[in-house]
């Protein structure tokens, strides 16, 4: 096995991918296919859908953007993964360059970044429309919807461009194979040389950013929540407001539940073999779920999908509150 003497090593990786399991390799491509498909169609249908509502509230248009994020989040990995379970030849591993590798790496932390900062956003939308009703208009306009957008993908890329050239000035020596069927960050720490804890800093760093800074923001948002739900007199009303929440907070989970079991942990922990098989199920079910969780808890999401499918009644649109989730 060729060795890699230094990070500039122009000669790149071997993504080991499922190679060593040859007879499982048919079934879990079709299984992948399948999710990927499914993926792909519910995130397209609800872009569709929220482009097709005449009047799209604030909520709407983070939703629109969440789909997009997890459709390009889907394709920086799955594609490659299903092309590199065809290639029967490449018996110990699917080579990828140095450059190929570093792109992948950043879109892919620069995607899960945007989406982090995302849910601090939609985090913020629901404690306005909660907690100051009668201001929501006025609060979280079209406008500020697009400065957030635009904040939370520049935000998300400028964290994953700097984790990036921190992790590839690395040296990385030894095998070059990677146990993983993308170039994931604790796989390429894996494979670095050094052992100093100072490798793990810029990894750190971004979850910091990533992960606790708008964790403290949606704990922020849903303890205000909490504390208006606990004044409202009305059942009825607590409940009617906890539900606009639900989806959100089962997406908040799922991501940062995830990102932080895999990334918030030294290096002395990581097993490639087992970040390798939950990285299967974070890139390829959670982002079939998100879909799902949204379609069935928006009931404007839901008014618009019956619309497309030629299923919508005019009565059901007409009761829609453009402040639900």
């Amino acid at each position: 096995m060729a060795s890699l003497s230094n990070a500039t090593t122009p000669c790149g990786f071997l993504l080991q991918g499922f190679s060593e399991f040859p007879h499982l390799r048919p079934v879990l491509f079709l299984l992948l296919l399948a999710v990927h498909l499914a993926t792909l169609s519910g995130n397209l249908l609800i872009l569709v859908a929220v482009v097709s509502v005449p009047s799209r509230p604030p909520m709407l248009l983070f939703l629109c953007q969440l789909s997009a994020i997890e459709l390009c989040y889907t394709l920086v990995v799955v594609p490659r993964s299903l092309a590199d379970l065809t290639l029967s030849g490449h018996s110990r591993g699917s080579p990828i360059s140095f450059l190929g590798c570093a792109v992948q790496m950043q879109m892919f932390v620069g995607l899960g970044g945007a989406e982090c900062f995302l849910l601090a956003a939609m985090a913020y939308d629901r404690y306005v429309a909660i907690c100051h009703p009668l201001r929501y208009a006025t609060m979280v306009t079209p406008g500020l919807c697009a400065r957030l957008a635009l904040a939370c993908c520049l935000g998300g890329l400028a964290v994953s461009v700097g984790l990036t050239v921190a992790i590839f000035h690395l040296p990385f020596c030894g095998s070059r194979l990677l146990v993983h069927f993308f170039c994931d960050i604790t796989a390429l720490l894996h494979l670095a040389c050094t052992r100093s804890y100072v490798d793990e800093l810029p990894l750190l760093g971004a979850c910091i950013v990533l992960l606790l800074l708008p964790s403290i923001l949606i704990l922020a948002s849903y303890g205000a929540i909490a504390t208006a739900l606990r004044r409202l007199r009305c059942s009825g009303g607590r409940r009617k407001a906890a539900s606009t929440c639900a989806s959100h907070l089962a997406v908040t989970f799922l991501h940062y539940g995830c990102a932080t079991f895999m990334y918030v942990r030294p290096k002395a922990r990581y097993s490639p073999r087992l970040d390798r098989t939950l990285a299967l199920v974070y890139t390829n079910v959670t982002p079939l779920l998100y879909p799902l969780i949204y379609s069935l808890r928006n009931r404007e999401i839901t008014a618009a999908i019956r619309r497309l499918l030629g299923r919508r009644r005019p009565s059901q649109a007409s009761s829609q509150d453009p402040r639900d989730p």
